[in-house]
């Protein structure tokens, strides 16, 4: 019997990966990944980061007309009220997930408008 395949890597298209970047790292301690030496930066804009686990590429929209196509993703998180602190920093907030939604407690954004779910008790919860 195989494992059940796991998500490790979402890409968001952005008109400013640096600003994202900050973001992601400030209020969720993500950190960036470095590019190989055989893969130069070229001209791209592109930052990939990463929580130890799953790996997050902020790509340059060169403003081109590409639609965004993610929906959510979520974070696992300790405090509630700290992530709250982190994400005032930024002039965010989260709200109050509906209570037939069992598996994340808050709905956030990123700046760009990304929605994040928020789950102190975790996503195998309810």
């Amino acid at each position: 019997m195989s494992k059940t395949p796991k998500i490790k890597h979402l890409a968001i298209i952005t008109l400013d990966p640096e600003r994202l970047a900050q973001y992601y790292e400030q209020v969720f301690g993500m950190t960036r990944l470095e590019r190989p030496a055989d893969r130069p930066k070229k001209e791209s804009k592109a930052v990939f980061m990463t929580d130890g686990y799953l790996t997050l590429a902020l790509l340059h929209n060169k403003a081109e007309g590409k639609a965004p196509g993610l929906n959510h993703f979520g974070f696992q998180i300790e405090d509630q009220d700290e992530t709250n602190e982190k994400l005032r920093a930024f002039g965010l907030e989260s709200t109050k997930r509906p209570a037939d939604r069992p598996y994340a407690e808050t709905r956030t954004t990123d700046p760009d408008g990304n929605n994040i779910d928020l789950a102190v008790q975790g996503y195998g919860a309810g």
